[in-house]
């Protein structure tokens, strides 16, 4: 009988399969000795902290704009000193001393918070929130600072003004006892010329002749009504503070320049004090 396979191979199949049982049967006892029971796991738990967000869904409320209130200038009404005032049924100006400073006001003017609202003979009237408080003239001899405190009375008599305006051609000469006179009577200034104010955006900027009186010195002066008074030697007459300063300095001018607008047409007026 002939044999399929030699005995030889068979001998060494049966070596590899022994060789693979023991194998099997050490590395199922390795098991049984060190490995844990439940296996081996390849997905390692992580800890951590579970991430979330709060979210608001309601509307967000802008912050309402914290309101400024504007606080009112403290002060007292005594702090303020009326030095002079002019007081006319179209017109109301004072002058006072508020800090050391002397300030010329129109009505409606403000000071330290006080605003002017009138006048009379010898006092003027401010007025402060919902109150009002009277301020008198003080009593005294006016100095270098401040014009003479006078009154709108047409019952007050003034001394008859002395000299006269000359016309010279290109300039007129006046007598300095003229200007004299109407410097400490400002009343009688009023009674023959009258001065209006100009306003831009309710700011004085000028000052035009609103009408002047047939024959009086501030006719012959050259003067017309309707003409702005634009400057006065050299200085611009555009507030009631520049108007009173040409005013108070008048005694001690020698000669006098004066720069109207008549119509579109600026003119310059010539005069000599003597």
């Amino acid at each position: 009988m002939k044999h399929l396979f030699k005995p030889q191979i068979i001998k060494w199949v049966i070596v590899l399969f022994v060789l693979i049982l023991v194998v099997k049967l050490m590395w199922l006892a390795v098991e049984v000795i060190y490995l844990p029971v439940s296996g081996i796991n390849q997905a390692q738990d992580i800890e951590g902290k579970s991430l979330y967000y709060r979210v608001n869904l309601s509307p967000n409320k802008a912050s309402s704009p914290k309101q400024t209130i504007q606080k009112m200038p403290v002060g007292n009404i005594k702090d303020i000193e009326l030095l002079a005032l002019y007081n006319a049924p179209n017109m109301t100006v004072v002058t006072v001393q508020y800090k050391g400073k002397t300030k010329v006001l129109s009505e409606g003017d403000n000071i330290n918070g006080f605003v002017l609202e009138g006048a009379g003979s010898n006092y003027a009237t401010f007025s402060k929130g919902s109150k009002m408080y009277r301020l008198n003239l003080i009593k005294g001899e006016p100095n270098d600072s401040s014009i003479q405190g006078t009154s709108s009375s047409i019952n007050e008599s003034s001394s008859t003004p002395e000299g006269e305006v000359t016309d010279a051609g290109d300039h007129k000469i006046v007598d300095k006892s003229l200007l004299e006179h109407y410097t400490n009577n400002l009343d009688d200034i009023y009674k023959n010329i009258g001065i209006a104010d100009i306003k831009k955006n309710g700011q004085v900027t000028g000052f035009r002749v609103s009408f002047i009186k047939r024959g009086s010195p501030f006719a012959k002066l050259g003067l017309k009504r309707g003409d702005i008074i634009k400057s006065v030697n050299g200085q611009e007459i555009n507030s009631y503070n520049s108007a009173f300063n040409v005013y108070k300095n008048m005694k001690n001018i020698q000669d006098l320049t004066l720069v109207i607008i008549r119509g579109k047409k600026e003119m310059e007026l010539n005069y000599e004090i003597n």
